[in-house]
């Protein structure tokens, strides 16, 4: 334990000096001096750098999806700006909508593009960043609309059949997936109610219609119609992003497909020439309006812009691999699973390890991988139903990735909604509490787990499976041989 514990404590501590001391955030060194550390303990234990090597590139391997979605991003976020379609939702909602409602009015659309698309890093880096435009024009500060914005994309993340990470949790856990979504609801609706009620309230204390500086919001839109065509019509690329969603296409298909309609009605509507539009794709936009308010939000995108998130989660999952392989995490689950007694420890502990795995690992997929293949069992021994881990680690996973600023969810939220931290913004990373809809639905979880609320057994169809399952098993290890039959049963790793 001890050992295992080594790499952990160590990195961490690298980390807080890095942060807390130099005041510079960039995780990436301490992340990498940790996935090191990680490789000594493997070799003290007995593995090979090839074997430590395998870990790291496998974990790498199984989250490239993400990787290809921030790429995919990045473009997005470059070529729909030059085309208008940024500009005009900025420009819209700075006349439609009230500075009082704008927060609550922002978790709301995020949740449901969420749903629609199934990627809340896609939602971030596209509605989001109009969001934060929009929340700038208001003179909003820019955590609490960062705050409303996470609150709503990984909310809808969480609860759409679409997304990777809702289906890998009943995958791991050995459930379907709606009923998964299911059984997510009593934590769900209550979160997302307490939530926008929070932001309603602070809207109506925080911003004053009367007092709002109409002549920062003149000049926003004076500004994007003197620089843009403004139109509904440039609406299109997002729409039809969401309508493929919709019809169940993969997120990298869709946000590829919005990048070329963007592209497409950038030189159609915009006359942006075919350089400058591959070059919006890859560097990003820049304009020069002589509004710092639009300049600040408009200047951003591209491929390049998300290197710095690209190569941190790439660091950090390697960290998370190496921990994996070497069997310090599982070391540690296990000396936690030892001293559970009761349910409520239990689901209390599968929640707690997610989080910790979030914040040491860097890794949302691990969080919840790794966590939900080594309590299973402790759940069917206890005749509950698997519904309530697949529960507790999406809630530990999903949601509480985006709250961790070296974790890839965090980091991208930082990086596509231009918080500034690496630039010593750190004020902005107020969004973290701010974000209520995430943190909220875990405590909820944890009051279920001790009063017993909706905390449902198994059901004689999942006793039945297990059975089956198990004997199964015993079939293919007794048909194996005495041999198979006494070695022992590897955990199973997700495909993806």
């Amino acid at each position: 334990m001890l050992l295992a514990l080594t790499p952990v404590v160590l990195t961490l501590l690298v980390l807080a000096v890095q942060l807390f001391y130099f005041g510079d955030f960039t995780p990436h060194i301490p992340l990498a001096i940790g996935l090191a550390i990680t490789a000594l303990v493997g070799v003290k234990l007995g593995f090979r750098w090839k074997q430590i090597e395998e870990g790291i590139f496998h974990v790498i391997h199984v989250s490239l999806p993400s990787v290809s979605v921030l790429i995919c991003v990045g473009m997005i976020i470059g070529v729909w700006i030059a085309s208008g379609t940024v500009p005009t939702l900025i420009y819209y909602g700075l006349t439609i909508l009230s500075p009082a409602i704008f927060l609550a009015a922002a978790m709301l659309l995020c949740s449901v593009v969420s749903l629609a698309l199934g990627t809340s890093w896609g939602t971030v880096g596209t509605v989001g960043l109009a969001l934060m435009g929009i929340g700038a024009g208001f003179d909003i500060p820019m955590y609490w609309t960062a705050g409303a914005v996470v609150s709503g994309a990984f909310f809808g993340d969480k609860i759409s059949p679409l997304s990777d990470t809702t289906n890998l949790a009943p995958a791991v856990t050995g459930t379907d997936v709606f009923s998964h979504i299911k059984n997510m609801m009593p934590t769900t609706i209550p979160a997302m109610l307490i939530a926008f009620v929070i932001y309603l309230v602070a809207g109506f204390t925080l911003i004053d219609d009367d007092n709002a500086s109409f002549e920062r919001i003149d000049a926003i839109t004076a500004a994007l119609q003197a620089n843009f065509t403004i139109s509904a019509w440039l609406l299109l690329p997002a729409v039809l992003v969401i309508a493929l969603a919709v019809k169940r296409m993969p997120p990298i298909p869709s946000l590829f497909a919005g990048a070329l309609a963007g592209a497409v009605t950038a030189m159609l509507v915009q006359g942006v020439g075919v350089h400058d539009v591959l070059t919006y794709a890859n560097s990003g936009y820049s304009i020069d309006t002589g509004v710092a308010a639009i300049d600040s939000l408009l200047n951003r995108g591209g491929i390049q812009s998300m290197m710095w998130t690209i190569s941190l989660v790439l660091i950090a999952l390697g960290f998370g691999g190496a921990l994996e392989k070497t069997g310090c995490l599982e070391a540690i689950i296990r000396a936690i699973m030892t001293k559970v007694r009761s349910f409520a420890g239990l689901q209390t502990s599968a929640v707690l390890t997610s989080v910790s795995t979030n914040l040491v690992a860097g890794d949302p997929y691990l969080s919840i991988a790794l966590p939900g293949r080594m309590y299973a069992p402790t759940y069917r021994g206890m005749g509950y139903s698997t519904l309530n881990l697949s529960r507790a680690i999406e809630e530990g996973g999903t949601l509480i990735s985006p709250l961790i600023p070296w974790n890839a969810g965090g980091a991208f939220v930082i990086s596509a909604l231009a918080l500034g931290i690496a630039d010593g913004n750190v004020e902005n990373l107020l969004y973290i509490p701010l974000a209520f809809a995430c943190w909220l639905s875990p405590v909820i979880g944890l009051v279920y787990a001790q009063t017993g609320l909706f905390s449902p057994r198994a059901s004689e169809e999942e006793r039945q499976l297990w059975q089956e399952q198990g004997e199964a098993i015993a079939t293919d290890l007794g048909a194996a041989g005495p041999a198979a039959s006494e070695a022992p049963i590897a955990s199973p790793r997700p495909s993806s």
